[in-house]
């Protein structure tokens, strides 16, 4: 099994439980690890035989800057199924933080694992 990942990719949402939280976007951290072989595609050197980070980077930032979670255990579960479901992914691992959300921490989140390692 390979991983392919993307780091702190930062999105703006609304997020959070109280009501200021609610009429306010907050910014979320994100970390991605997904299964994949990378074998097709470094024998090709074609981006039609590799795991697009890109356009899931880019399916993520629109997902999440479009949701209004309360929580952020809901929106790391909600990006794990679409990632697997809408790009075929396997097996991922997903941080998700929400920086300044407890005084004198950098962040606090969740980290979850989601289908089968290969």
């Amino acid at each position: 099994m390979d991983i392919v990942y993307i780091s702190d990719l930062k999105v703006s949402t609304v997020i959070g439980i109280f009501d200021w939280e609610r009429r306010i976007r907050q910014t979320v951290s994100l970390d991605l690890e997904m299964a994949t072989d990378i074998r097709r595609a470094a024998a090709s050197d074609q981006i039609d035989d590799a795991l697009d980070y890109k356009s899931i980077g880019k399916r993520v930032i629109a997902f999440i800057e479009e949701s209004e979670f309360q929580l952020v255990e809901t929106l790391a579960e909600k990006v794990a199924q679409m990632v697997r479901e809408e790009f075929g992914v396997s097996w991922l691992k997903l941080r998700l933080s929400k920086p300044g959300a407890l005084r004198g921490s950098r962040d606090v989140g969740v980290i979850i694992e989601r289908g089968e390692r290969g």
